[in-house]
């Protein structure tokens, strides 16, 4: 406990020890130990008896008196590092040698770990001395572990690590929530609601001012999402500089060439469209990528394959065709559109380009000149039949809504990652609209996706939610053989049964399915009220017959 006074030349309990061990008078002995290392104030020898005489131990005096004298030094320690003096950090630094040797009593700890918190640059020495010893640095000041971890990489990864996985988790959780509605899903939060995350917060405090700290976060986002494919790596990305750039880290935020991409980019989020003249500023970044500058690219479209970033995308898409529908313009001569398929495309190549380390836009062609015209004209054939219905009835024509689809739209749906994304967005669209027609005819094709994009957790997140709006529909036995015969139900003849699926889940989904069989369970009709049997009247009391009822067992 008393380690390191002896370095001071300050006695300690084993030189009283041996004092009295040596000593011909204790008490002689005792009282000069206590003149020699008491509180060194004349005027204070006098007035001390008067102590005794209220029964207050010396102990709890110059315990009182040391609490006070600690508080007020550790006080001096902050004004100190906050002065403008040129040599206020090696007066630091010359307290930081005499009290480091103490560094160890726990009444002492304090004042140390106060000095190594407001030294920007801490003696390496000192630094090893404390990541040796995993109590001091268990204690020690986050401004210290930053400049431990600069040079410690692995140690940080196993700081940071923890935070990483708790962050997929609650992800995952908001994902598949049973509280979902058209109204609330997983892209309700604004991004500055979903910034005040624990994770978020916590990453960024550990992050600070050092740019080599934030460097190590995204080089591990980067790696994590390699390797699992994991989409909410690339929102964690965007997350964390957004959170610098809200507490104003102008020493990171101006050296991150996405910066002003994000901020932008983070202001169509929150709006849930990207707006013309944000369009133009979005271009302007990415048109301003220089030769042998192309690995931003990588950063970029990390950046845009979040799926906050798609989901804005692909909604402003949806919207800009229905403009062009009833302006009866092109798709290919509208910029605003081309420039949002370059974005979602560049974010739904974000694995591959990273992984190739080929930083090159992919090429759209096919999709513009192709897969645009199938979609247009299956985008027009529901434009024209609901216009059609909403016709008096002698003016309806005997159109009706056609059955099939353009080979183009299957084929590219299947075969192509930027037309899955805008077909997937159409059927949520539609289904927004209760456009049951548009459902029937569309969610049949959706089984063969590109990577089985229309099974993917968010997809089928958001299906969910946009499927309460036709609650009626379900009654109709067609509707609900599209639904579940002709989508969802095939995903376990690809993907495994559904016991199987049930005792390998992860535990939010066994809940949600306990919850969907007991809903369905409180929604079953009752049998119907027995009729009293006819009494047979022969002279006798009636006797009622008791009837069973048959309660159906059939499982859902």
């Amino acid at each position: 406990m008393f380690a390191g006074l002896s370095e001071l030349g300050i006695s300690n309990g084993d030189d009283l020890k041996e004092t009295l061990t040596n000593c011909t008078e204790p008490l002689k002995a005792i009282d000069q130990f206590q003149m020699e290392n008491g509180i060194l104030l004349p005027t204070l020898q006098s007035a001390l008896p008067f102590l005794d005489l209220h029964g207050t131990p010396r102990l709890e005096f110059h315990q009182s008196v040391f609490d006070e004298l600690r508080d007020k030094l550790m006080e001096r320690v902050a004004v100190i590092a906050d002065g403008k003096e040129e040599d206020r950090y090696g007066k630091l630094e010359e307290l930081l040698e005499k009290s480091f040797p103490l560094v160890k009593m726990p009444s002492i700890q304090p004042v140390v770990m106060q000095v190594l918190k407001h030294l920007p640059k801490v003696p390496e020495k000192k630094l090893k001395l404390v990541m040796a010893d995993k109590e001091l640095y268990k204690v020690c000041a986050v401004e210290v572990k930053r400049q431990i971890w600069q040079d410690n990489q692995a140690l940080f990864g196993d700081e940071v690590s923890p935070l990483l996985k708790q962050y997929i988790v609650e992800k995952e959780a908001a994902l598949f929530s049973s509280d979902l509605s058209i109204l609330h899903n997983f892209f309700s939060p604004s991004p500055k609601t979903r910034r005040q995350g624990e994770v978020v917060l916590k990453l960024t405090h550990m992050i600070g001012k050092n740019v080599k700290l934030y460097d190590m976060v995204l080089q591990f986002l980067r790696t994590l999402f390699l390797r699992t494919r994991n989409v909410h790596y690339c929102t964690l990305r965007a997350e964390l500089l957004m959170s610098l750039h809200d507490l104003d880290i102008s020493e990171i935020c101006s050296v991150d060439p996405c910066h002003k991409f994000t901020w932008c980019l983070d202001a169509c989020i929150r709006e849930k469209f990207v707006d013309g003249k944000r369009a133009r500023e979005l271009q302007g970044f990415l048109d301003g990528v220089k030769k042998g500058q192309e690995q931003v690219l990588g950063d970029l479209s990390m950046i845009l394959c979040d799926p906050f970033a798609c989901n804005t995308l692909a909604l402003s898409i949806m919207r800009n065709l229905q403009e062009l529908l009833s302006q009866e313009s092109l798709p290919r001569d509208s910029p605003d559109l081309m420039l949002l398929l370059r974005m979602l495309s560049l974010g739904q190549g974000a694995w591959d380009m990273i992984d190739s380390q080929v930083f090159k836009e992919p090429r759209l062609v096919e999709v513009v000149t192709r897969f645009l015209p199938a979609m247009m004209s299956v985008v027009v054939d529901d434009h024209t039949f609901t216009v059609e219905q909403k016709l008096p009835n002698e003016e309806k024509s005997s159109l009706t809504y056609p059955i099939g689809l353009p080979d183009a739209f299957s084929r590219y749906l299947l075969n192509n990652r930027v037309a899955c994304e805008m077909g997937l967005y159409y059927v949520l669209h539609i289904a927004k609209l209760r456009n049951k027609n548009a459902l029937q005819r569309l969610l049949p094709a959706l089984v063969d996706s590109y990577n089985d994009m229309a099974f993917s957790d968010i997809f089928l997140h958001l299906l969910t939610g946009h499927l309460t709006l036709l609650s009626d529909e379900f009654g109709s036995g067609d509707f609900c053989s599209v639904v579940f015969d002709g989508f969802l139900l095939t995903s376990f003849s690809r993907f495994g049964c559904l016991v199987l699926i049930l005792s390998c889940c992860s535990e939010p989904l066994k809940e949600l399915y306990t919850q969907l069989t007991e809903k369905l369970e409180a929604h079953k009709k009752s049998p119907p009220p027995l009729e009293k049997s006819p009494s047979l009247d022969m002279g006798l009391h009636p006797v009622a017959v008791t009837q069973n009822a048959s309660v159906p067992t059939t499982s859902v």
